[in-house]
């Protein structure tokens, strides 16, 4: 039996395929603790693992990050990005590596999982003495800076033409010194107060300190790159584990798979689990979209009552809170969605093309892999017109090119045991790392 600590910052997207490595690692026999928000002790424990709560001066709510973090209303695009990175991922650095410590010093472990949002593992990776090692788990599109590809946050096109590389190193260069030079020089602070050296590389760059990166993804969805580090490894989508979720299908079901059956498109409408505080960024435009056209429609809110879906639903359409993407995807033709990383794996593992309308968070590099693979059209905004969607939903449905790109990538997704791959990796960096002399 090996012993784990997995650590998250809490936010959904990041916390649900932490929380199902746990699951895996659990079911294998192994002890795993876990060391996230307060709010998602039940999950954490019906996974198998054991609860450890963020200290509460860094756990927020991000149901509502406005509510959270006053003054991020006013701000928009990368002000808003920068913004978010400050406050969820900078500012939570202190408490969350002197919580992981006590951790550590309570009860030694194997391995460290920690997710590429959670900078409280960066003191350890900077400090001298003796440590466990240290994986990093990657839950949105590859952050790392290359000079294949415009940086994090703008949602450009890669390049690696002579013209897009120097594109690149210019823009590689303002997002590092401008855009992000705040943070960086926060965090470097931060290091300093601990009486710890400053972060050697940019902060998003901060997984080639790991012994090992696992990449809950496929190659044929990220942009080619010709410097990727070597400790990387493409492990496939976020294993499933919704045996954690109630799994009673709802009311309609029955419908569903009449309309399966009969060959209707179906047609499926999610806005995540984050930005769901306002419904008709996505959802409502989408549902005016479909209304009159041949297709069963099913919406899922992400936690919001459906009664508050603006407008009510079409005929056409069914909703719920939450339906097991295990047990919904198999029957799916099409999904529009905002482009949460994990739930766009999930669909593109079923050959699901998708219509992707995100503009906050990591949103809009996810919509653009999802337009470079061919698996899909990436809107660029997120807040569609109900026209703009009808108009992707007929070009989806006519043309075969976008289902076929989507069978072929789900093709790769299927070659990768997640679970089998991350067991393998977990095994041989901590063998490494036992060989390895003391410093």
């Amino acid at each position: 039996m090996a012993r784990y600590l997995l650590a998250s910052t809490p936010v959904h997207g990041h916390v649900a395929p932490m929380t199902n490595i746990a699951a895996a690692l659990v079911q294998a026999g192994h002890r795993v603790r876990f060391l996230t928000g307060a709010h998602f002790r039940d999950a954490v424990e019906a996974a198998g693992g054991v609860h450890v709560a963020l200290p509460a001066a860094v756990d927020y709510d991000a149901r509502d990050l406005d509510a959270a973090f006053p003054g991020r209303t006013q701000r928009s695009g990368l002000r808003k990005l920068t913004f978010d990175v400050q406050h969820t991922f900078v500012e939570p650095v202190r408490a969350q590596a002197e919580a992981m410590r006590a951790m550590l010093d309570a009860e030694p472990v194997d391995a460290i999982l920690a997710e590429t949002g959670f900078f409280g593992v960066l003191p350890l990776l900077v400090d001298p003495r003796p440590r466990p090692p240290v994986v990093s788990v990657g839950i949105t599109v590859l952050p790392l800076l290359s000079r294949d590809t415009a940086p994090f946050g703008l949602g450009l096109p890669p390049s690696s033409s002579a013209a897009g590389r120097s594109r690149n190193w210019l823009l590689n260069l303002l997002v590092r010194r401008v855009v992000f030079g705040p943070n960086q020089r926060r965090l470097d602070r931060t290091l300093r107060d601990m009486d710890l050296p400053d972060l050697p590389v940019f902060f998003l760059d901060w997984p080639r300190l790991a012994d090992r990166f696992l990449q809950l993804s496929v190659p044929g969805f990220e942009y080619p790159r010709s410097d990727l580090p070597s400790q990387i490894r493409f492990v496939g989508p976020p294993p499933a584990h919704d045996a954690i979720r109630n799994r009673t299908p709802p009311p309609w079901w029955h419908e569903l798979l009449a309309a399966r059956r009969s060959g209707r498109p179906v047609v499926h409408v999610t806005q995540g689990t984050l930005d769901t505080s306002d419904l008709t960024r996505v959802i409502g435009p989408a549902l005016r979209a479909l209304a009159d056209k041949d297709v069963f429609i099913v919406v899922t809110t992400g936690g919001r009552d459906p009664a508050q879906i603006p407008g009510g639903l079409p005929a056409n359409a069914r909703a719920a809170t939450y339906v097991p993407y295990a047990d919904l995807l198999p029957h799916i033709d099409l999904a529009i969605t905002n482009g949460g990383y994990g739930g766009t794996q999930l669909l593109l593992a079923h050959g699901i093309p998708l219509i992707v309308a995100g503009d906050t968070e990591d949103k809009p590099e996810v919509a653009g892999r999802v337009a470079a693979s061919g698996t899909g059209i990436n809107l660029r905004t997120g807040t569609p017109t109900a026209p703009a969607l009808a108009a992707a939903v007929d070009a989806i449905l006519r043309e075969p090119e976008y289902q076929q790109r989507a069978r072929t990538l789900a093709a790769e997704y299927a070659s990768r045991d997640t679970v089998a791959l991350i067991h393998a990796e977990l095994a041989d960096v901590t063998r490494q790392r036992s060989a390895s002399p003391p410093p």
